[in-house]
């Protein structure tokens, strides 16, 4: 036996009232169509057989796309992007995981200042993180390396794993912790056997924030790396502003499919933990 539906207004509304209401969701719509159109308009542009980004399109091709997976350039730059975001990743994802762990358990003086050192790649301007890091890495040799672009990418990613999972625990249980010491497990066994499999939808989120920062970062990588570290973002940037040409749409399509992988894989998680 099926429940009765439930009414969308109650009984007291009024024509106001149910007028407000659709019109914020025709609003809401509107925007969101505002913000999404600039993107989606890429997609058709990428089977286009023109040699030009124009609209009407005069035919349909899918030549983009094989130019894009015969090319040494964007084969080396895909490969690159995969090597160094993974990478960077595991790493901003250990470091912020600890931090955050850290700082839930432990009050003490100047950990507000603290967390706002730890938070500033991501309130900072990015120029700025690629001005000061080109400049501290020139001394010491990690310009144009794969180690200095995995470093500053873990970086820029890390306190999106501290604050992801920070809000996770929040509403941690310590006692879960103390039970398992008072049983005799040592502090790491307790981390992988209690804590960590209970706010692991945090990390995950937190990791999958800090692998699309470092997959679509171009300024950072403009400054630090060299010809042989050139990332998807970055050969998009040299390809627009040196050659125009639909391969870049066609990229773009593949890149907001992937993302959209992400982003709906990120909600997913946050439905299971809720």
């Amino acid at each position: 036996m099926s429940l009765p539906a439930r009414p969308i207004f109650p009984a007291y509304a009024t024509v106001f009232d149910k007028t407000g209401w659709y019109a914020l969701r025709v609003l809401g719509v509107l925007v969101l169509l505002f913000l999404l159109l600039p993107i989606l308009v890429m997609i058709p542009l990428s089977f286009s057989d023109s040699t030009f980004l124009s609209y009407p399109i005069p035919g349909w091709s899918l030549r983009w796309y094989e130019n894009l997976f015969s090319s040494a350039e964007w084969a080396r730059a895909t490969r690159n992007s995969f090597i160094v975001a993974p990478l960077a990743t595991v790493l901003a994802t250990v470091l912020g995981t600890m931090a955050a762990v850290g700082l839930a358990r432990v009050n003490f003086f100047g950990k507000g200042v603290l967390m706002s050192l730890l938070i500033a790649p991501m309130v900072v301007p990015v120029v700025v993180v690629a001005v000061s890091t080109y400049l501290f890495f020139a001394r010491m040799g990690l310009n144009d390396t794969y180690l200095g672009l995995v470093l500053v990418h873990a970086a820029l990613g890390a306190p999106f794993v501290l604050t992801t999972v920070l809000a996770t625990l929040q509403n941690f249980n310590n006692n879960l912790i103390r039970a398992s010491l008072s049983l005799g497990a040592g502090p790491l066994t307790t981390f992988f056997r209690v804590t960590l499999p209970i706010i692991a939808p945090g990390v995950i989120s937190g990791a999958l924030f800090a692998f699309a920062t470092s997959f679509d970062e171009v300024v950072v990588t403009l400054f630090i790396a060299g010809p042989s570290q050139v990332t998807l973002p970055r050969q998009m940037f040299t390809g627009i502003r040196e050659n125009i040409n639909p391969t870049i749409a066609a990229v773009a399509t593949l890149l907001i499919i992937f993302t959209t992988t992400l982003m709906l894989g990120l909600e997913w998680l946050r439905g299971r933990r809720r």
